[in-house]
């Protein structure tokens, strides 16, 4: 299986697109297909159609997929997106800040 450079709960800015600039937390990772979905981010309209009796039907707005590439975490120390590295600690392999070597 393939691993991505983020995962669940990471804090993310996106670096390319419609909402380029912006950060948001990550919600869903699909390896697979090399997406990811970020909380409140890549808005998208679905049209849904009621499927049971007393349901509404309508336009619903939701989080959309995004490549992973368009995407860098931010380094909660230093609050900038970073590249990641990986380091051996004490406690087992870490992900680290290439910026300022902290914790991810």
């Amino acid at each position: 299986m393939r691993t991505l450079h983020v995962k669940k709960d990471d804090t993310v800015m996106i670096i390319s697109g419609k909402d380029r600039g912006k950060t948001g937390k990550v919600l869903e990772v699909s390896p697979k297909e090399r997406k990811i979905i970020i909380e409140g981010r890549n808005m998208v309209t679905k049209h849904v159609k009621p499927r049971r009796q007393g349901q509404l039907g309508g336009i619903v707005k939701a989080e959309g997929a995004i490549y992973a590439c368009k995407v860098m975490p931010v380094c909660p120390k230093c609050k900038k997106p970073t590249r990641v590295g990986a380091e051996l600690r004490d406690d087992g392999k870490v992900r680290i800040c290439k910026k300022c070597g902290a914790k991810l």
